[in-house]
């Protein structure tokens, strides 16, 4: 385990004894000014554990109210190691320590902070209260605070360490048996076919027999963390989806084979995923734990299956940013709110729910019931992230009111087969019930993070190049047809799908909310998209992240990416507005510093919406 063995004469420790001094040769003490010597420390010490400070983190406390606290030191698994608050230097810091434990705050290793004192509490009771001017007990504290572990988190690591081969492992060994099965046990051969055709028809007829028996392997693997850590012990018989697939699971088990035994080896690895999960108060840690948890051991049963999958899960700052400003846009250009009946609101690539949950918290409480009943939609083509997304919405929902009601506005679906003119089953009655009902419906407000992967669907590698008549259409006599470049296969990424589907999908009125590649703002294969663009709409807004590896060698994916990603990235904001005369959209253009950093870029989504960043810019 990673330790400080830090010395007075170590540069992060002059460096926040220098920069104190400038502060006060300045005059400046309030917190506002001297918060960032100490946060420029902080992040300097977790780097050496990899793990990172996420200032002003918003969480639910502990008497169930929202909190945002200065700062949370996350792990590379999204779990809390310790919290830090910081004071005006003239503040009564005892007094300010009990008024944040009244309002909910943790506990559990938080770091209350001064230019000149700092009080410590670990495992609810006080353990430090020092002089910050002193580099020795400065030093002490910031070993204390950082050498703190739950009991939990120390069998979660020693559970990673152990199980990180044995999962691929026994997924490959759930691979043989179906394989065996589907040769010697008819009534799973005819159950896993009628799976498969059902496959076909509802997420891509080209659905190999490879990734429909993954399908089953992850939800083996993961059914029990959904029962046990969501507290949802009835999750395969609610779930519409999972119903479906416990049938052929059912049928897998008539014939010599006990999910129990099979999975016993993998007894302590779960144990510790509910201890640690049972740790946190706060849901969405718990969620961005799991999230977490099924990229780097669910997503496949083996690395290269999980490595072609291209999950990239929204940072949450991008949803907060974007959410925010979505109701911004909504009383700038139509004096309306995301709260107001008749404004129906679609995630289209729903991943893990992040988006619908932030809406949920954005939307009035008084008008939370009816949204959630009827004018939330969100689709996702991907089984367990669909699984958590279902769970995560109906949490939310249950947080804010107190009833537990299932989410109807989920589909498992392909968004871009909804474009096609064709009738199928889609899965269940209830979810092909769903997915017509959301085509019926007009939607105001489409937001999200569509597949940026050139040439493959987010869903499997065994379902490369997916085709889709209507879509490749609609780009090719759009975007494709008014483009003077020569070679156009950029134009095949799913993201230009995306945002063609979401241009007709809103009709003559609304607001398209995506996070994309931004490639499609200069490159020359995308100039007929970029005139479609300024011609289909009357307001765009556009905040480019930057972060292109690719293009520019100098940056770093991890340092100047806010995804951590290679392509580059931008916030779009596209809104059509009814009746608008204009010949060509009014343009706000804004762009972050290319090597501003990561923290930094993120520090500016927290600080602002989409119209207060855009402002002047055009």
């Amino acid at each position: 385990m990673a330790t400080l063995n830090l010395k007075s004469n170590h540069k992060i420790i002059k460096n926040y004894y220098d920069e104190l001094n400038r502060f006060d040769r300045l005059g400046k003490t309030h917190e506002g000014a001297v918060r960032s010597a100490f946060q420029s420390l902080l992040q300097g010490c977790a780097r050496r554990f990899d793990w990172t400070l996420i200032p002003e983190h918003a969480m639910t406390g502990r008497r169930k109210k929202r909190i945002v606290v200065d700062g949370t030191l996350i792990d590379t698994f999204q779990l809390p190691h310790g919290y830090w608050e910081a004071k005006d230097i003239h503040d009564d810091l005892p007094s300010e320590v009990l008024r944040k434990f009244e309002r909910g705050y943790p506990r559990d290793n938080i770091l209350f902070q001064t230019p000149h004192r700092a009080i410590l509490w670990q495992n609810n009771q006080q353990t430090l209260d020092v002089d910050l001017t002193d580099p020795t007990q400065l030093i002490q504290t910031l070993e204390t605070f950082f050498s703190y572990r739950p009991q939990e988190y120390t069998e979660w690591e020693e559970a990673v360490a152990q199980f990180r081969e044995r999962v691929p492992a026994l997924g490959n060994g759930l691979a043989g048996l179906i394989e065996k099965e589907r040769g010697a046990n008819r009534e799973f051969t005819a159950a896993f076919t009628a799976f498969h055709e059902k496959c076909r028809q509802s997420i891509n007829p080209n659905l190999s027999e490879a990734a429909v028996e993954e399908m089953l392997i992850q939800h083996l693997l993961t059914e029990r963390i959904f029962r046990t850590v969501f507290s949802n012990p009835d999750f395969v018989h609610r779930n519409i989806i999972a119903r479906e697939i416990e049938t052929v699971i059912t049928a897998l088990m008539s014939h010599a084979f006990n999910r129990d035994e099979f999975l016993k080896s993998l007894d302590p690895f779960y144990v510790a995923i509910e201890r640690t999960a049972a740790t946190m108060d706060d849901f969405s840690q718990k969620q961005g734990f799991l999230n977490t948890v099924y990229e780097q051991f669910f997503q496949g049963f083996s690395v290269e299956v999980a490595d072609t999958h291209g999950i990239v899960y929204t940072p949450q700052p991008i949803v907060d940013f974007m959410v925010r400003s979505v109701e911004e846009i909504l009383r700038a250009e139509f004096d309306r709110s995301l709260s107001d009946s008749g404004v129906h609101i679609i995630d289209p690539f729903v991943g893990t729910g992040n988006f619908i949950v932030r809406t949920m918290r954005e939307i009035r409480p008084t008008a939370l019931e009816d949204k959630y009943r009827s004018e939330l939609h969100c689709n996702e083509v991907m089984l367990l992230p669909y699984y958590i997304a279902s769970m995560n919405i109906e949490h939310e929902f249950y947080e804010a009111t107190g009833d537990y009601q299932p989410f109807e506005g989920i589909c498992l679906v392909d968004t871009f087969d909804l474009a096609e003119d064709r009738q199928l089953p889609l899965f269940a009655p209830d979810n092909t019930r769903r997915v017509e009902e959301q085509k019926e419906t007009p939607m105001f407000v489409v937001i999200g993070n569509p597949p940026y992967n050139v040439g493959q669907l987010n869903e499997n590698d065994n379902n490369k190049n997916r085709k889709y008549q209507t879509m490749d259409a609609g780009v090719a006599e759009t975007y494709a047809k008014d483009s003077t470049a020569s070679n156009k296969n950029a134009l095949a990424d799913p993201y230009v799908k995306a945002i063609r589907w979401a241009s007709d999908r809103i009709g003559e009125e609304g607001v398209v909310a995506f996070v994309t590649n931004n490639s499609f703002l200069d490159n020359v294969s995308f100039d007929g998209m970029r005139k479609h663009l300024a011609d289909d709409f009357d307001v765009i807004y556009i905040l480019n992240l930057s972060g292109n590896v690719r293009k520019n060698p100098k940056l770093s994916g991890t340092t100047h990416n806010v995804f951590g990603i290679q392509v580059g990235v931008s916030i779009n904001f596209f809104v059509k507005q009814r009746g608008k005369t204009n010949s060509q959209a009014e343009i706000f253009y804004a762009r972050v510093d290319e090597f501003g950093g990561r923290r930094t870029n993120i520090a500016i989504l927290i600080q602002r919406d989409i119209i207060e960043t855009s402002n002047g810019s055009q």
